[in-house]
């Protein structure tokens, strides 16, 4: 199930590579992709949506509405 958070503190590629890795770590076959202009994250794996909001958090970011 596809995943999509709103991410206001995407500032480019640094930030969508921090972010991916992030995930990555935790879910290795998560499918993510980080749209900078949209600042927007959608993340496809097995995780539940709260583990990976969890995941960006820990990871610096705010999600809009979480």
């Amino acid at each position: 199930m596809a995943i999509k958070l709103k991410v206001p503190d995407i500032k480019g590629d640094e930030c969508a590579k921090k972010i991916t890795q992030s995930i990555q770590t935790m879910e290795s076959d998560a499918k993510i992709n980080v749209d900078v202009n949209a600042k927007t994250v959608t993340v496809d794996a097995a995780a539940s949506e709260e583990t990976i909001k969890q995941i960006v958090q820990s990871a610096g970011y705010t999600i809009e509405g979480y």
